[in-house]
């Protein structure tokens, strides 16, 4: 989740008091070494967080060994943060120092995922029976982590710090393997916690452990807080068995509203369970309720085509399900399916990414307030509703991207996870660490066990249960760092990541989630929304990375808007080009020109600050046009191909801003005080400003036909050419005077013409092939809404003289204003 964009001229990156500024992030300098090698950047390092591994009885107690949610602190010191009510900080044990029984006794250990047995040889896991069992997947073993500092020799100066991190990794890596059976069976922890059904009846777990007694409420009994009481071991999950009915049906029907009330420090309270797989708001009601999800047989979705392969190229789509109808209400996942999908599929896009799918109770949080993480949001439909979205998309070839939030939770008390067991540390640091302060929201202790098997189970989840082909990973930079981003310039000094500032637990936990997704989902895609530049963001994890697959380009939007503010006089070329091609070598990107962020009230898209008022007027083609008009109509489609062209292996477009949507995005709200007593008026709860126009971009009377059909061109040049992730680039021409760029990127030759009023006639542009050449796309066709000064026929042949460093060249004609793509003939 982003912060509206507004960039400073020559400003490095970051967020300053809330604003978010251009990141160079392929500006490498060295820095002195982090950390003297004579002294450790953290003793003692263990869990928070209790974790059954242990009982009475005749069983061992053996606890695990792990993370705690301290970063990088020296010797000798803590930051004085209370422990969490009910957990532990549990110390590092050796197998020898807990399991005091003598050679050859049969030892069991109890963990909150099962039982695990040991033999003479060791301790082996013994995982219960599943479905996913049945198709046995294996994450491969953790690597020796070395290879980034091959990739980049800079990066030996920070080693220290990095192979720190890569051990803690390798180390949770291993009591996961050790005490949990590993990754796979950790990350089914949906299976073991929340309802889960069985021939007998139905199971409920919840972790609690500041709760002093828990009870399961709901229809099924009436809302008697008596009736079912649950019991808690000395780890704080509380656990109820029900039994079925003497008929055989379930104890708790499907679809019930159901809750956990819970005595806890803070008193008594009715909470949605944590794993709650739907939850829903009833009308005129203001809280959620937890549903009962477990339909019969014959009303459960059964997915009818196979996921679509990783695209080479990623063209996303980003969409909100709630806001793609043209009329002013909420739209459904079955009206998405029917109407949005195959609009997608027409614009050439081969991926469509979906914000807002976890349950949010606020809708104005564009969905990055979630209260239930396991829930797809109940305004848009059932899950069945989603599932079949989601099989449609498949069917049309179409990879389906989530954008997922493991970055903070919403501080709402009554739906979510805040104060869930009644303190302030269960999910989450406490105090101010615990408190995202710009956000409103908190923030998550990654170090604590169940935070980590919550939050890895919640990625897989969404991957298993609906086939999901992936994820947009929201608000990345918040969790690397213990700032989160806000009031700190990234320059691209690598003291900027690899210090104290940075929260390794959370950098851990997102190399585990990377490894869990590619591990057990080899063709799934993971992007991370980084404005900080992180070196080894996106580098596999056994080589010493994050993981990621790509990363969001974010200095690339707000480079536009910077440009949007000034006069097209002030516009550097290579400028442009620079920010456009500044990542790290390796680490692929997804470039954009504007996203959702842009779109937001209080913001502005390109389009509208390219027109501003005039698109009220004169988008019809039957009206004169205006200079404004015709200003931003052109540079709307050259932004958008030099963006794609040069500025990263991926593509994204938020729905509607391909044709320039008008306008912004404001969510239904009331008035609102803020708590420094500031009086923000609503908008009478209106839905006028949360839809997507459509119908202007399929109008062919209106000039928004023409932008949005020359973005189903360039989607579709990508198609043919796979431009975007060719090993072959190179940008010929930087020319400030004349205000051109030239570049290769495959086999194709790119000609931009960024001057207000020049046109050139012969101009001369080198290329690496000889032979012929052909338009094969032009941004003044009059398809596009240009004014047709281009010759599609005409051919150009090269000449056997070098320009601009390249071995041939050919001449051609460069309107201002345009931009034209040419290929070879044959």
């Amino acid at each position: 989740m982003a912060a509206p964009a507004s960039a400073v001229p020559g400003s490095a990156a970051g967020l300053r008091g809330g604003v978010r500024l251009p990141v160079p992030a392929g500006v490498r300098r060295r820095g002195a070494e982090l950390y003297p090698t004579s002294r450790s950047p953290l003793l003692g390092r263990r869990y928070s967080g209790a974790v059954r591994v242990g009982g009475s009885g005749g069983r061992v107690a053996v606890r695990a060994a792990g993370a705690s949610g301290e970063v990088m602190i020296p010797e000798g010191e803590n930051d004085g943060m209370p422990a969490s009510a009910g957990s532990d900080d549990l110390q590092v044990p050796s197998l020898d120092d807990e399991l005091s029984t003598e050679v050859g006794a049969e030892v069991e250990i109890e963990t909150t995922r099962g039982i695990v047995a040991s033999d003479v040889e060791g301790v082996k896991r013994v995982a219960e029976e599943s479905p996913a069992e049945q198709k046995p997947r294996v994450v491969p073993p953790t690597g020796d982590g070395q290879k980034i500092f091959q990739m980049d020799p800079m990066l030996n100066g920070y080693k220290y710090h990095l192979e720190y991190r890569y051990s803690l990794y390798r180390r949770v890596r291993s009591d996961i393997d050790q005490y949990e059976g590993g990754l796979e069976t950790f990350s089914r922890g949906y299976e073991k916690f929340g309802f889960n059904r069985s021939a007998e009846g139905i199971t409920y777990r919840e972790w609690a452990p500041g709760a002093h007694s828990a009870a399961l409420v709901g229809d099924f009994n009436n809302w008697n807080p008596n009736a079912d009481c649950m019991s808690k071991n000395e780890f704080g999950v509380w656990e109820i068995f029900l039994p079925n009915n003497a008929d055989g049906s379930s104890p708790i029907p499907h679809g019930s509203h159901v809750k956990v009330r819970m005595e806890t420090p803070s008193g008594i309270k009715d909470s949605i369970p944590a794993w709650i797989k739907y939850s829903v708001q009833a009308p005129g009601e203001i809280p959620y309720n937890g549903i009962y999800y477990d339909p019969p047989e014959e009303e459960k979705y059964v997915f009818k085509h196979p996921q679509p392969k990783r695209p080479k190229s990623l063209r996303i789509y980003e969409t909100h399900v709630g806001m793609s109808s043209p009329e002013p209400k909420i739209n459904t996942y079955a009206n998405f399916r029917d109407e949005v999908l195959p609009r997608i599929k027409k614009l050439g896009y081969n991926a469509v990414q979906i914000m807002a799918i976890q349950e949010h109770a606020y809708y104005g949080s564009f969905g990055y307030h979630v209260t239930n993480f396991f829930s797809p949001s109940s305004r848009f439909g059932t899950p069945e509703d989603l599932k079949s979205l989601i099989d449609k998309a498949h069917e049309l070839g179409l990879v389906v991207l989530m954008d997922i939030v493991h970055s903070h939770a919403s501080n709402n008390t009554l739906d979510g996870l805040n104060g869930f067991d009644g303190t302030d540390t269960h999910y989450f640091h406490s105090g101010s660490r615990g408190h995202h302060w710009m956000w409103d929201s908190r923030l998550f202790n990654y170090g604590n066990w169940e935070v980590i098997r919550f939050l890895l189970s919640n990625a897989r989840w969404w991957l298993e249960e609906y086939k999901f082909d992936g994820f947009r990973f929201d608000g990345v930079t918040s969790m690397m760092y213990t700032h989160h981003g806000l009031q700190v310039a990234f320059t691209g000094n690598y003291n900027e990541y690899f210090g104290f500032a940075t929260d390794v637990d959370a950098v851990v936990y997102l190399m585990l989630v990377n490894d869990l997704i590619h591990g057990l989902y080899p063709e799934a895609i993971s992007i991370g929304e980084d404005v900080s530049g992180m070196p080894t963001f996106a580098i596999p994890v056994q080589d010493g990375g994050v993981g990621f697959d790509y990363r969001l380009h974010m200095a690339v939007p707000d480079k536009w808007i910077e440009l949007l503010k000034t006069s097209d006089e002030s516009w550097k070329m290579g400028d442009i080009v620079h920010t456009l091609t500044n990542r790290r070598w390796s680490e692929k990107c997804v470039t954009y020109a504007e996203s959702h962020d842009q779109a937001l009230v209080g913001d502005k898209t390109i389009a509208f600050w390219l027109m501003d008022k005039d698109m009220y007027d004169f988008m019809a083609l039957d009206r004169p046009s205006t200079p404004s008009i015709d200003r931003g109509i052109a540079l709307h489609k050259m932004i958008r191909l030099i963006t794609m062209g040069l500025g990263g292996e991926g593509y994204l477009n938020f729905m509607g801003n391909e044709f320039g949507h008008p306008e912004w995005i404001d969510f239904p709200r009331g008035p609102q005080v803020l708590p420094d007593g500031k009086f923000i008026p609503g908008n009478n709860n209106s839905y006028d400003k949360c839809r997507r126009r459509f119908d202007l971009g399929d109008a062919d009377y209106l000039r928004y036909h023409g932008m949005q059909e020359f973005d189903r061109a360039m989607q579709s040049l990508e198609e043919k050419y796979g431009f975007m992730t060719s090993d072959h680039q190179y940008i010929s021409r930087k020319h400030e005077g004349d205000k051109m760029i030239v570049f290769e990127k495959g086999d194709l030759v790119f000609v931009f013409n960024f001057h207000w009023s020049n046109s050139y006639f012969d101009y001369r542009i080198g290329c690496l092939k000889p032979g012929k050449y052909k338009v094969v796309l032009d941004s003044d066709a009059g398809l596009f809404g240009g004014f047709g000064r281009i010759h599609h026929t005409a051919e150009h042949f090269t000449a056997d003289c070098s320009h601009d460093n390249r071995p041939y060249s050919f001449s051609v004609y460069s309107p201002s204003r345009t931009c034209v793509v040419y290929a070879p003939a044959e």
